[in-house]
């Protein structure tokens, strides 16, 4: 989407657990010129929190390393998107959280929650503690919106548009040729975190 739209655009998977599956599709989706490590910097083969697939592995995750591979893509390239590990509160060090990588970071935060009955309170908490890192939440994406027909996931989204003051977003879809209205003036700030694991996959943040 941010390709044909004419920036050049990378995706950025900062830590991987498990396989690698998401920072491939970040790498395929990005401009030319990136290696698989450029995009993942962090990968750790244990299916589980970045904290704990460290200490399974005896191994300590490199901060300073991820920030300095996301400075060198935020001066190569226009727009580039970090997608989250798990959660806003996941853990990569004892105190140290994706929260905090965030915080690092200075992005703005997409909220990724999947539509379903408890979203409201994940929901609110996540963005509440957004605003308390001092970032700017640019939106909620409302994974499977309407696949179910509950009552929890048909009024989800307007309850949160009473609730928030922030964009809504219900019926995002997977072949978008041009950058949404609600987003263009907020990716186009040169970056954006995505809260929670993927888009198209259900997310235990609210980022990626």
């Amino acid at each position: 989407m941010l390709r044909s739209s004419g920036l050049r655009s990378a995706g950025m998977k900062p830590i991987c657990c498990g396989d690698r599956h998401d920072a491939e599709l970040l790498l395929a989706a990005s401009s030319e010129g990136l290696t698989i490590d450029d995009v993942n910097p962090m990968w750790l083969r244990t299916p589980t929190a970045p904290f704990t697939a460290a200490m399974v592995e005896e191994r300590s995750i490199d901060i300073e390393l991820i920030l300095k591979k996301f400075l060198e893509l935020n001066h190569r390239f226009e727009c580039v998107v970090v997608e989250g590990v798990g959660g806003w509160l996941v853990p990569i060090r004892a105190d140290y959280f994706v929260g905090n990588l965030a915080a690092a970071l200075k992005l703005p935060v997409i909220v990724v929650v999947q539509n379903r009955l408890g979203c409201l309170n994940h929901t609110l908490l996540t963005i509440r503690s957004v605003e308390a890192h001092g970032l700017m939440c640019a939106g909620v994406i409302l994974n499977n919106f309407g696949s179910t027909a509950d009552i929890a996931s048909r009024t989800n989204p307007e309850v949160l548009q009473q609730c928030l003051s922030v964009p809504i977003v219900a019926d995002f879809q997977d072949d978008l040729s041009e950058i949404p209205d609600w987003l263009r003036g907020k990716c186009c700030q040169k970056s954006q975190l995505q809260a929670g694991r993927s888009l198209h996959r259900e997310s235990d943040s609210s980022v990626s």
